[in-house]
């Protein structure tokens, strides 16, 4: 099947017709869906399919274990709460596309090609981003990745073990990692840096520093009716400091930074809230800067903030940045400031790449997420000549 034949299949999976954004969480029937979807397309290739202990599916053209360490290719599948269509799925589907294309030019590789579908990249469900790939590099603990919790107090064991899957496989997995000597991902941009530059590709340079933060800000319930306002503990004042602080304070280190989840107790219009819980996404060019903005808003805020992840500079191979830009005609290179798979098996120490399709308003995780049909068409050629190149 061609890239649109795939992007065709996947558009309606997990997307909410009042939205037009998509739910494609970790662990769901969507998600099952969705590794289906993968599994079959493997299938129709050819490819041999493993799941590593993290549940992550790997489709291997040749054999890994008796050719030597592959070339991989892909992203993940799951999104954002209301996502964009692109964000993960055009990695995937242009790996697929790519395997295709070299496929039907009777192209014979000097080592194994695999496709990958990491899990839980985007951590929407359980709080903890790039999870699969944390999860088989040691990064994550595998009892604390069992114990995450989702908002209905559902934990990844459980949702694992609802799923088909057995939670006490989770951990450190040396045999896949053996198997992938370079890791390329493919990836819509998120941001406008190519569409300020009129390109259509171009190759990642490092991920910035980013981290995430829940702070806990305690109140006391109480009518929203009778009680004056001189007698009121109400948290929502504290989280209103910590949202304006993370604005402030990231504009003055040149980072960025958002509280963009929050949750309240009791969450009645006419009650003011015993408790609230809010997270802060917080990312910028150096890590000094980034804990400079956390540390401003928990001063502020009057909270002391809990890290619940943090994942510092990670810079690609710098000559195999170099090496795929030259192919693609001097594509520009670019640092990002999202987080990605990529980057926690960069940190893992194996040969790492990244490249990004352009995204014309820059708009992500959101429905409005977008890239021209021309430029994914434009990514899965420039993956297919990276593949080429780095599997001859």
């Amino acid at each position: 099947m061609t890239f649109d034949g795939m992007w065709a299949e996947l558009l309606p999976v997990g997307r909410d017709p009042q939205t037009g954004g998509y739910r494609r969480f970790a662990w769901t029937r969507t998600d099952h869906d969705l590794r289906e979807w993968f599994a079959a397309e493997a299938s129709s290739r050819g490819l041999d399919l493993t799941v590593d202990r993290a549940g992550n599916q790997w489709a291997w053209w040749g054999d890994p274990d008796a050719q030597g360490p592959g070339l991989v290719l892909g992203s993940h599948l799951d999104s954002v709460p209301d996502g964009g269509a692109y964000d993960g799925p055009l990695g995937v589907v242009t790996a697929l596309a790519t395997v295709e294309a070299l496929q039907r030019q009777g192209f014979r590789p000097s080592r194994p090609i695999g496709v990958v579908n990491f899990v839980d990249e985007e951590g929407a469900r359980f709080g903890i981003a790039c999870a699969g790939s944390r999860i088989i590099t040691g990064v994550l603990d595998a009892d604390r990745a069992r114990g995450l919790r989702d908002g209905d107090g559902r934990t990844l064991a459980e949702a694992m073990t609802t799923a088909g899957r057995d939670p006490r496989a989770l951990g450190r997995d040396e045999e896949t990692l053996r198997r992938v000597g370079t890791f390329v991902e493919l990836h819509v941009e998120q941001g406008r840096g190519l569409a300020d530059l009129d390109r259509a590709v171009a190759v990642g340079s490092t991920i910035w520093p980013h981290g995430r933060w829940r702070l806990d800000l305690a109140g006391e319930a109480n009518h929203a009716g009778t009680t004056r306002l001189e007698d009121r503990h109400d948290p929502m004042l504290s989280l209103a400091a910590a949202i304006t602080a993370a604005r402030d304070a990231a504009s003055g280190q040149g980072c960025v930074a958002t509280v963009g989840k929050v949750r309240v107790e009791p969450n009645g219009v006419n009650a003011i809230p015993s408790h609230v819980t809010a997270w802060l996404d917080a990312r910028g060019p150096a890590e000094r800067g980034v804990r400079a903005v956390v540390e401003e808003v928990a001063e502020r805020a009057g909270v002391r903030p809990v890290e619940e992840s943090w994942t510092g500079p990670t810079p690609f191979d710098p000559a195999l940045a170099a090496r795929l830009a030259a192919l693609l005609g001097d594509a520009p290179v670019l640092a990002t400031g999202a987080g990605h798979d990529a980057g926690i098996l960069a940190s893992a120490g194996v040969p790492t790449a990244m490249l990004f399709v352009r995204n014309p308003t820059g708009v992500s995780h959101s429905p409005a997420e977008h890239a021209e049909h021309a430029d994914c068409l434009a990514g899965v050629e420039a993956l297919t000549a990276v593949a080429r190149e780095l599997a001859s």
